[in-house]
């Protein structure tokens, strides 16, 4: 590691900034909550920066680790901030989290942020009212691709490269796993760009993996099949039928190699709907029916510390 990201990390690592006072936010369901901006993180000069969204009440909570999407280069943390609210609003603590993104640098760095992330939220669980054993993860599209591939190697030295100094031993082992519209196979998607001629997607997929090579070796359906020890917690992936960009044979792969696995994981499916579709129309039913049946998926494995 580079010695000055070191130096800032160790200096920083239980860094707790509230950039804001907690504000109260209205959503319906049966909790109020908070949010507030809080740096967990610290690379170089650069602050990461998360936004917390706490349910008031005594607890213990689920808690969530939420990774944004954008094909792995872009978005930021308030992508997913209605379903962050909603969740808050039903009793789960939510962790939206900012990572450095391609072309700052290329993968393994955003697994390093997530994988601190995870430390870094089960250290200070209690004191947001949940438990470290209640800690999951939640992305959405590159997210999705990302959270499966944090939990299935949480130990791994290059995700696990970034110091947590107050809790070192503490690993990122989750509770459970829970994918939207995830990229599930990078290089399956790569495949699908060059296809289409998406220039935005294949540059983002080179940027971000560096070539084919990268891709397979960071896809979770690929880890699985050449038999690498992973670890597999409880899982629960939807998506729509008409998404381009990570078609139902796709995830339906993944879900049978993971199951072959012994892993426990769910698939639901929503008709006719595309990539994004919780994003591009929160209210619709099926944006409904997807975020809150994820939100039990969340209570239950996350209720058990």
């Amino acid at each position: 590691m580079n010695p000055c990201r070191l130096l800032a990390l160790t200096a920083f690592s239980v860094l707790l900034l509230l950039v804001a006072a907690p504000r109260a936010e209205e959503v319906k369901g049966a909790y109020k909550f908070t949010s507030k901006d809080i740096v967990y993180l610290q690379h170089g000069e650069r602050q990461l920066m998360a936004t917390l969204y706490q349910p008031q009440g005594s607890g213990p909570f689920a808690a969530v680790v939420e990774v944004h999407g954008g094909h792995w280069t872009s978005k930021d943390r308030f992508d997913n901030k209605n379903t962050a609210m909603t969740w808050a609003a039903n009793g789960i603590v939510v962790l939206s989290i900012e990572f450095i993104m391609p072309p700052a640098a290329p993968y393994p760095t955003s697994l390093q942020d997530i994988n601190y992330a995870v430390r870094w939220m089960k250290a200070h669980a209690k004191e947001f009212g949940s438990e470290p054993g209640r800690v999951g993860l939640y992305g959405t599209s590159s997210g999705g691709h990302q959270v499966l591939l944090a939990s299935m190697r949480p130990d791994d030295p290059r995700y696990r490269a970034l110091p947590l100094k107050d809790a070192p031993d503490l690993d990122a082992h989750v509770a459970f796993v829970a994918s939207g519209w995830g990229v599930v196979d990078p290089l399956g998607r790569y495949g699908l760009a060059k296809k289409a001629e998406s220039k935005p997607l294949i540059e983002a997929s080179i940027q971000t993996f560096g070539n084919e090579d990268g891709m397979s070796e960071a896809s979770p359906p690929r880890i699985l099949a050449r038999g690498e020890k992973v670890t597999l917690p409880p899982a629960f992936l939807y998506q729509g039928t008409k998404d381009k960009w990570t078609p139902v044979d796709f995830v339906q792969n993944f879900v049978d190699l993971y199951r072959k696995a012994g892993g426990q994981i769910e698939l639901l499916l929503f008709q006719e709907q595309p990539h994004r579709f919780v994003n591009e129309d929160f209210s619709d039913p099926s944006s409904q029916e997807a975020i809150m049946k994820t939100a039990a998926f969340i209570k239950t494995f996350g209720a058990v510390p």
